[in-house]
């Protein structure tokens, strides 16, 4: 059974910069595309970032330019720079692994496997 760890949230002032990582284990991560996504209250959860096994990436056009995923398949850990914190990046961040291939590739719905969230807050 595939389990997904997240840690790296807290509090930052807007302009600031947070790591997310993402730790996977009971399965073969190196597989599998990963994926993160948000969710602030009163708001449905939210396409983030994503990445393949072959290190192909997307982002939300909200966040492109300013996050940055990437993955370590040696510790089977997904990672999420964002540098250049708004407060309207405030959400619970979790992270996501698909087991295959499923379109659209930004819907919540075609992934398999979620962490438990971690928050992060963004003050202006």
């Amino acid at each position: 059974q595939v389990q997904l760890v997240e840690s790296g949230g807290g509090s930052v002032q807007a302009g600031g910069f947070l790591r997310l990582s993402c730790a996977a284990s009971g399965g073969t991560f190196s597989r599998y595309a990963m994926g993160w996504f948000r969710q602030a209250p009163g708001k449905e959860r939210e396409f983030v970032a994503r990445i393949t096994w072959t290190r192909g990436t997307w982002y939300a056009d909200s966040v492109k330019g300013r996050f940055a995923i990437s993955r370590d398949n040696a510790k089977n850990t997904v990672y999420l720079q964002m540098n250049s914190l708004k407060p309207e990046d405030t959400a619970v961040y979790y992270c996501a692994l698909a087991t295959e291939v499923k379109i659209p590739t930004n819907d919540p719905n075609n992934y398999d496997y979620w962490g438990q969230g971690t928050q992060v807050t963004v003050s202006s």
